[in-house]
């Protein structure tokens, strides 16, 4: 939106120029991601405290978490307000993976946004049933995956890059890029919304995920770069670091309101829709392996709950103390700023991992 404006603008003073520079842009939506944020977030808790919408306790999970009774719920409505806004304003709205990427994210937060409500406002603890869910998710995820398999303007747009090897590219027919596009967005997002159950123990991957995520962006939608590294270049994707930057800003606004002992929690509306965001992303970046390293903490935390119930349909017996493996630390007896600060650091190690493979190869 603003693009537009600054190129009439640079008509007459052609210091507006400087604002065609994607990476500024991106700076500015990450800014105006996290202004709004911040701002709004006050208003919006004690909007959702004045309505009691407000968090729901396990009975079986730590006895710390009875004091988080009632803490205002939803919050990721503000995640997604920011994000939306600053990706509307700084990004070029000609794109087509820019609409791809809010639709995705806006269909999967609509998703968490209905099953919060009937939580928290109808009082159905159950919530939206699962098959319903499931449903909506794979109707969302696969109308995103056909969408960029009929925008798609080459084979390296579709085709599977494996990282740390050079020229490894696996041709994917319609029907299996659309089916494995379809598991990446539809199981990101649920593995967010698993790791989703401590203050703070969410956002910050996804910040940091989301970040280098841009990187591959803008690298693989700049012609030169892409070539040096020997990674795909994807025509017009270095567009989806404005989104991506918004998830940066948004987030650690959000942020400044979740972290431990939260004011605020995202709700399934936040986690969805994150998860969504980082799976699209990285689809549309042609690194879908990368993401599986750098969203480790996701992975962990989903196996670890496909482990939990399995384990316990077979044998009776659980592996964990209480699954997603959070908990388990929790009932081990760490603090759950402890649990939350060392999967911190535990993701920020793989995303670095992540993007070594830009040139381990």
């Amino acid at each position: 939106m603003l693009l537009d404006l600054f190129d009439w603008l640079a008509g007459y003073y052609g210091g507006f120029r400087v604002f065609g520079y994607l990476t500024l842009r991106a700076i500015l939506a990450a800014l105006t991601a996290l202004s709004i944020a911040l701002l709004v977030g006050p208003w919006m808790i004690r909007k959702l405290a004045e309505r009691q919408i407000g968090q729901v306790v396990r009975n079986d999970g730590p006895d710390t978490h009875i004091g988080k009774i009632g803490t205002p719920t939803m919050g990721g409505a503000l995640i997604l307000v920011a994000m939306t806004t600053g990706t509307l304003l700084w990004a070029n709205l000609g794109n087509r993976f820019v609409w791809i990427s809010v639709g995705v994210t806006l269909a999967f937060g609509l998703i968490g946004f209905y099953d919060d409500y009937l939580k928290l406002v109808v009082q159905n603890p159950k919530g939206l049933a699962a098959r319903w869910k499931y449903l909506w998710q794979s109707a969302a995820g696969l109308a995103a995956a056909f969408a960029l398999w009929m925008s798609a303007q080459g084979a390296s747009e579709t085709a599977l890059y494996l990282p740390f090897f050079k020229n490894v590219a696996l041709p994917m027919s319609a029907a299996t890029f659309i089916v494995f596009t379809y598991f990446v967005i539809v199981g990101s997002s649920n593995a967010v919304n698993l790791t989703d159950g401590l203050d703070g123990l969410a956002i910050m991957p996804c910040v940091m995920v989301a970040g280098a995520l841009g990187v591959f962006a803008y690298v693989t939608g700049h012609v030169n770069f892409a070539a040096y590294l020997q990674i795909p270049y994807v025509p017009g994707a270095g567009e989806v670091l404005i989104f991506v930057a918004t998830i940066v800003g948004a987030g650690l606004g959000f942020l400044w309101f979740n972290t431990y002992p939260a004011q605020v929690f995202m709700g399934d509306i936040g986690a969805l829709a994150l998860g969504a965001a980082l799976g699209v992303v990285a689809v549309i970046v042609r690194q879908e392996l990368v993401l599986a390293i750098m969203g480790g903490i996701f992975v962990l935390e989903t196996v670890s709950v496909m482990l939990q119930v399995a384990s316990f349909r077979l044998r009776g017996k659980r592996i964990f103390r209480m699954a997603p493996i959070h908990h388990h630390f929790e009932l081990k007896g760490w603090a759950e700023p402890k649990v939350i600060v060392r999967f911190w650091i535990i993701s920020f190690m793989l995303v670095l991992i992540g993007l070594a493979t830009l040139k381990l190869r």
